[in-house]
């Protein structure tokens, strides 16, 4: 069933998406809808909520590209409700799927004020995105859309202050101290954690091989 609504949804996805070029495109958006429906799978949560949720949880992504200012996801239901229009939902569900994209952002490294499970497992999805092989490509090619360095030879630490609203990152590097390096610890599922770890670890095997290499260590 949810593929049905997914291929309903695709085109005007592919044509909003299209132009994207920081990492947040339809590939990012397919992925993470995967990994959603594979958490879902094994900790509960609604397939279709779950699935589209995470196929559309980027639209302010695209309308912050659009207007050259922050947009939060609450602000992009619009969009995602013209968007849902095309495939044959009912009320509730565009309810939930658009609750769950308003507040799929809303964590922090200590509590999420989320109890809603399509919500938590999007969070995952989308974190999970972040970190790993992927997330570290990801990584980079944001980080040349927005003119961030790859590294900067300053100290690598966890920033307890750090805000990524503020563009508190001296680098790309600098962003999994920050923040990537953080996620295994701070998913919502048990499904979630377990992958996020394994991905985490592989990451910070990356990044001690880049530093080797940035400071020709042999």
């Amino acid at each position: 069933m949810i593929e049905k609504y997914i291929e309903e949804l695709r085109p005007y996805v592919i044509k909003l998406f299209e132009k994207d070029s920081s990492g947040h495109d339809i590939t990012h958006l397919e992925r993470t809808k995967e990994i959603a429906l594979y958490i879902a799978s094994k900790e509960g949560g609604d397939e279709i909520i779950v699935g589209i949720s995470a196929f559309l949880h980027d639209v302010h992504r695209i309308m912050q590209n659009e207007i050259g200012k922050f947009v939060s996801p609450k602000d992009s239901l619009p969009k995602v409700r013209e968007i849902l229009s095309h495939v044959d939902l009912t009320e509730e569900q565009k309810d939930k799927i658009c609750y769950a994209i308003e507040h799929h952002e809303e964590y922090s490294w200590s509590e999420t004020h989320v109890t809603d499970i399509n919500a938590l497992i999007l969070q995952d999805a989308d974190n999970m995105d972040a970190i790993g092989a992927i997330g570290l490509g990801r990584l980079f090619v944001y980080g040349g859309a927005h003119g961030i360095p790859m590294y900067e030879d300053v100290p690598l630490n966890t920033n307890d202050d750090y805000s990524e609203a503020k563009g508190d990152d001296e680098s790309s590097i600098h962003h999994c101290y920050h923040k990537l390096f953080k996620l295994a610890d701070n998913m919502n599922t048990a499904t979630g954690k377990k992958l996020a770890k394994e991905r985490v670890e592989f990451m910070k095997n990356f990044i001690k091989e880049f530093l080797d290499e940035w400071d020709f260590k042999h």
